[in-house]
């Protein structure tokens, strides 16, 4: 129970603690030592409940399998869609370039 303590070990630290504390103020320490005691059991088995739910969570994607009629990611061979250019008006001929204008035909006369 308290690893190498035997019998005379612990008579003699408690006889140690009647001295030290005193027959009235012995009880008000073991309470106090069981209550630490007692916190520090609650806070190991929730800190290692935690480190469990972590480990199950970080495991737990691993092992399920993708929902139905969607895959994990986008497939390799689709190419992704090119953003479309913005529009642009098409530039004007030049004058030269239009022979039905009368500034392109060359003056009678």
């Amino acid at each position: 129970m308290f690893g190498s303590l035997g019998f005379p070990e612990l008579l003699f630290i408690l006889v140690l603690a009647l001295l030290v504390f005193g027959p009235r103020r012995l009880p008000e320490v073991g309470r106090t030592i069981g209550r630490a005691l007692g916190e520090f059991r609650r806070a190991t088995h929730d800190l290692k409940r935690s480190i469990d739910t972590e480990i199950n969570l970080e495991d737990a994607p691993a092992s399920r399998p993708a929902p139905t009629g969607q895959s994990a990611r986008a497939p390799e061979s689709a190419p992704a869609p090119e953003p479309a250019a913005p529009a642009e008006p098409p530039a004007a001929p030049a004058a030269e370039d239009r022979p039905d204008e009368p500034e392109a035909r060359e003056p009678a006369g």
